[in-house]
């Protein structure tokens, strides 16, 4: 399968552009998660294929949001194995990206990543979202984009903390979401944002479809929030 082809593809979909020492990235990104996974458990996709379109292109999508485009600082929440903040940072490089994750062997990982594929301005961090969210990073981002396995109503509450009033929280979610966008209705607003839109997102040469949950900050959030590690959990927000 013609990869380089595939992705110029997803970026000229999204206006972004695309070159030969990008597609060398990817590949030696692909190339770092299949070896490093075999250590450590980043993702249960590790075929050619499924990297490239399920990862790496699902990723460059979140840009099908046009505030993406402009966007001068991002933090991506439970990044995992870089997912979608190393995908961003490749396409769209003047971006400053900051990688979140409280695993600290995905962490290794990351560092490693960015090192090999001499990423400039992207910092990986170790901790929980409910901690930096409170620090040093409260309110500095222009977007917060999560990909992280979690319901919509529990990554509001980690993930607006670290927006900027007129800035925007970004959910990748699933294409049966209508249920968790419901139930985080309240939570979107106690936090200080406001349900703009939803973009259903098609993968190309595939069946794969996903939707962009887009919030916009249009206040502070209160702070109380978000509160101390597995509360959020526990007693979601209603």
């Amino acid at each position: 399968m013609d990869y380089y082809n595939l992705i110029e593809a997803s970026c000229r979909s999204v206006n972004l552009e695309f070159d030969e020492g990008k597609y060398s990235q990817f590949v030696e990104y692909k190339k770092l998660i299949q070896e490093w996974n075999e250590k450590i458990n980043l993702t249960a996709i590790t075929d050619d294929e499924g990297i490239m379109k399920k990862h790496f292109i699902d990723s460059i999508k979140v840009f099908n949001f046009s505030g993406l485009r402009d966007a001068e600082s991002i933090i991506d929440i439970g990044t995992g194995a870089g997912l979608p903040g190393i995908p961003m940072k490749i396409v769209r490089p003047g971006m400053k990206v900051v990688l979140l994750d409280s695993l600290m062997k995905r962490v290794n990982f990351l560092n490693e990543v960015i090192a090999r594929l001499g990423l400039g301005d992207i910092k990986a961090i170790h901790g929980r979202a409910e901690d930096y969210g409170r620090e040093e990073y409260r309110e500095c981002f222009d977007v917060a984009v999560s990909r992280a396995v979690a319901n919509m109503t529990l990554l509001t509450e980690l993930c607006m903390p670290f927006v900027k009033v007129n800035g925007y929280f970004v959910a990748m979610k699933g294409p049966g979401a209508d249920a968790e966008i419901t139930d985080a209705k309240a939570a979107i607003a106690m936090l200080g944002g406001k349900l703009e839109q939803v973009i259903e997102v098609e993968i190309e040469e595939s069946d794969l479809k996903h939707n962009l949950v887009i919030v916009k900050k249009i206040k502070p959030t209160p702070k109380q929030f978000p509160r101390k590690p597995g509360v959020a959990a526990k007693k979601p927000l209603k």
